[in-house]
């Protein structure tokens, strides 16, 4: 008799955006009428940067030629990528990060669900509450909680991330092995200092323990005393790894392009306390369940480091930004306490006590205007709602008149 991964059946009945995706088709089939303008989901609006086609464009060429076809690549990705992120978004920030620590992937999500599979099921693994669902829910595919009650998992060490403490939670007093962190912050949008950053190096370098580093919206930040990257802080080399995107940087959510960052001083532990590189063990991994990122693809990201390119994603990112402007003037008009806007593209907008699916369905019916209900990101998210600015100026406008209206 095949049998199920039991796992599977603690998993809460959909994924949050399903959810939200359900509930907007239903209001849509009742008000065919209504535009709906979507500042819910994370996903860009805009086209890639003219740089990014041109090189697809070569790279699909090259594909056409006998003499520069291309068939299966390396498995962590063309050097001429990896030399390019290695310099530009490391080496030039004083962090010293290699090639060769560098895996080309198809997506950040794709990494940060994938990568507990190197884990034992026993760790103790500490995550954000409110957080990015994916960090939690591989690991209860993975076996490493109990079951769900009063809001959240047995077996997990939730780090609260409350408006008390700036939604910035402290290293626990307890040891924990695997600590997820995501700054600029997905849901809150708040950010880090090199202080903050390093109470957690510290934390992990003296419990032996590995911090799993989401970095998807370093380039939204702007104000310069905030690191970019966890290499940044001293130490950071023997016990992070690093998740980066093309997809808000460059526009790539629909051509799928991201990286991790395995440094080879970065170890783990067997059972009987050996060391095991956690670089060679990536590596194997992904040489045995993943093929590389197509060539075409590859050569757009490569264009995104070329003059022309870093000029295109600056101008693409300074837009979502301002639209984050728009949004956090009129959270401010309306008298909502928010966090976030300033170095991400998120809005984190307390509710003034409603309950965030509340909230969420008010939005929706009254203005049109669809959000991310902030308990699908956990327990301490269930007062807030979140809103992106990943969509065009002239949407972004309006569904900030429609609630200006409405609220």
């Amino acid at each position: 008799m095949i049998r199920a991964n039991d796992n599977y059946g603690k998993l809460k009945a959909s994924y949050l955006f399903s959810d939200i995706r359900k509930k907007v088709e239903k209001y849509q089939q009742d008000n065919p009428d209504k535009a709906i303008i979507r500042l819910g989901i994370g996903d860009v609006t805009r086209a890639l940067p003219d740089a990014c086609i041109k090189a697809f464009h070569q790279g699909v060429d090259e594909m056409a030629s006998d003499e520069t076809f291309k068939g299966y690549g390396p498995e962590k990705g063309y050097e001429f990528l990896r030399e390019k992120i290695a310099r530009f978004d490391f080496q030039k920030r004083g962090a010293d990060i290699s090639p060769d620590e560098i895996f080309i992937s198809d997506g950040s999500k794709c990494d940060t669900g994938n990568f507990q599979e190197l884990f034992a099921t026993d760790i103790r693994v500490a995550i954000p509450d409110p957080v990015y669902p994916v960090y939690l829910d591989s690991n209860i595919m993975a076996g490493r909680t109990g079951e769900f009650e009063n809001g959240r998992y047995q077996g997990i060490h939730y780090l609260d991330c409350t408006a008390e403490n700036g939604f910035l939670p402290e290293p626990p007093a307890e040891t924990v092995d695997l600590i997820y962190l995501c700054f600029p912050n997905n849901p809150t949008g708040t950010t880090a200092t090199k202080d903050e950053l390093k109470k957690w190096v510290d934390y992990a370098r003296a419990n032996k323990a590995l911090i799993l580093f989401d970095a998807a919206y370093e380039a939204f930040i702007r104000n310069p005393e905030i690191p970019h990257s966890i290499y940044e802080i001293e130490g950071a080399k023997e016990v992070a790894v690093e998740f980066r995107s093309f997809s808000k940087l460059a526009g790539f959510t629909g051509t799928r392009c991201a990286f991790t960052v395995v440094p080879k001083e970065c170890m783990i532990y067997s059972g009987s306390g050996e060391e095991i590189s956690l670089n060679a063990l990536w590596d194997r991994r992904q040489s045995t369940k993943f093929n590389g990122v197509s060539y075409p693809v590859q050569k757009a990201a490569e264009a995104v480091y070329s003059q022309e390119g870093q000029k295109q994603v600056k101008e693409l990112v300074s837009y979502y930004l301002e639209n984050a402007d728009i949004v956090t003037a009129a959270m401010k008009s309306l008298g909502f306490d928010f966090v976030g806007g300033q170095d991400s593209p998120y809005v984190w907008i307390d509710g003034n006590g409603r309950d965030s699916w509340e909230f969420f369905d008010m939005l929706l019916t009254s203005a049109g205007v669809v959000c991310t209900p902030g308990a699908g990101f956990g327990k301490c998210g269930n007062r807030y709602i979140r809103i992106s600015a990943f969509n065009s100026r002239e949407n972004v406008q309006e569904a900030m008149a429609r609630l200006k209206e409405a609220l």
